[in-house]
């Protein structure tokens, strides 16, 4: 398997950008009983903590937290990815390199991931995962986004419902200009 310089630390943190292959499709939110099954099932096979979680229809950010002594996050995001494709029809077009390599055509290859530096960093990149929604123009505010962590930490007393009515969120996470 090839080597794509990602960062391997036991137990630390990181913040993922994962894409659809096509990026007009709408899978991710028309299906989300399936990929909220798939985060479900990897997570009782391979633990880690979803410290923050956003599903938009063609793409999905996460802050995962790792166990100790474990730093293999592209195993689980290959596990999650195969379970959601599984459990789609088969309708995407697909060639002759996927049909070779019995690929299915509806995730990019990789992802792209961030080692989380500090609480700081952290603190941004949760942000992110939260206001991403409202930064594609899908709702006005943050609360009105169904498919987000952000209703468990304001149900949890980590953020208000009315958080970041008038922020904005600049910045490169991984998502393309």
């Amino acid at each position: 398997m090839p080597n794509y310089r990602r960062a391997l630390v036991p137990g630390g943190c990181w913040f993922f950008t994962v894409n659809l292959l096509d990026r007009r499709q709408r899978l991710l939110v028309e299906h989300i009983a399936a990929l909220r099954a798939a985060v479900a099932a990897t997570r009782r096979d391979y633990s880690f903590t979803i410290d923050a979680f956003v599903v938009l229809p063609d793409h999905l950010h996460a802050v995962w937290t790792l166990p100790g002594g474990d730093a293999d996050f592209s195993m689980r995001w290959r596990s999650i990815k195969t379970r959601f494709a599984k459990s789609l029809p088969k309708t995407e077009p697909l060639t002759a390199v996927q049909i070779a390599r019995r690929e299915r055509g509806v995730w990019q290859n990789r992802f792209w991931e961030h080692l989380i530096r500090d609480e700081t960093d952290y603190a941004r990149h949760v942000e992110y995962c939260y206001i991403n929604p409202v930064k594609h123009g899908y709702v006005t505010r943050v609360l009105d986004w169904p498919h987000s962590s952000f209703h468990r930490d304001v149900e949890a007393g980590l953020f208000p419902a009315d958080w970041a009515g008038d922020s904005n969120a600049d910045g490169n996470f991984g998502e393309r200009a």
